[in-house]
């Protein structure tokens, strides 16, 4: 049976929604196209972000399409948006086998979430104003020292000194042996 063009690409929308986004996300080539998307999507995420938050739904389930037309996105940004708030969640949602008419659950974690969004660097989500009546000063103060911790670099290994003796041991200066080219 030959397939048509049509129920190729329904075919490959129904196994790949979440490769249909990532598509949709990297095809803006001009730099304009590509702020005026992100910026669109990041209205969008703010907003559903809102609802939740100020409606206390901290578990959501549903039809991916039917939570997309809820939160006034598309089956493509919905999939994108899953995948923002994936880590976020008691159990993840298998991405790669998304489909439009996928029943998902959205258990969220309010800790990791606002986490989360320090870690994306997303302040239009985490200065939220809702966010103060969900978690206290205290515990987001908290979170943010945890999430600025994370980012520190600690170095594993005591740093040789351009005059200390060369950890070969030659037993010269680290500056005339291994250090000599650095």
């Amino acid at each position: 049976m030959k397939k048509t063009r049509q129920g190729l690409k329904k075919g490959r929308y129904e196994l790949a929604l979440y490769q249909d986004w990532n598509d949709l996300s990297e095809s803006k080539q001009e730099q304009g196209a590509y702020d005026d998307f992100w910026k669109a999507y990041f209205l969008k995420e703010k907003e559903a972000y809102e609802k939740i938050l100020t409606e206390g739904r901290f578990s959501i389930t549903g039809r991916v399409s039917d939570l997309a037309k809820e939160f006034a996105f598309s089956n493509e940004e919905m999939a994108g948006f899953i995948d923002g708030i994936n880590t976020s969640l008691k159990e993840s949602v298998a991405l790669d086998k998304l489909q439009a008419d996928s029943q998902v659950s959205l258990d969220i974690e309010l800790d990791k979430l606002y986490y989360n969004m320090h870690k994306a660097e997303a302040d239009w989500l985490y200065e939220l104003e809702v966010w103060e009546e969900i978690l206290s000063v205290d515990k987001r103060e908290e979170i943010k020292k945890d999430f600025n911790r994370s980012k520190t670099f600690k170095r594993e290994s005591i740093k040789v000194g351009r005059n200390d003796p060369c950890p070969c041991g030659s037993g010269k200066k680290y500056k005339k042996c291994c250090g000599k080219n650095k």
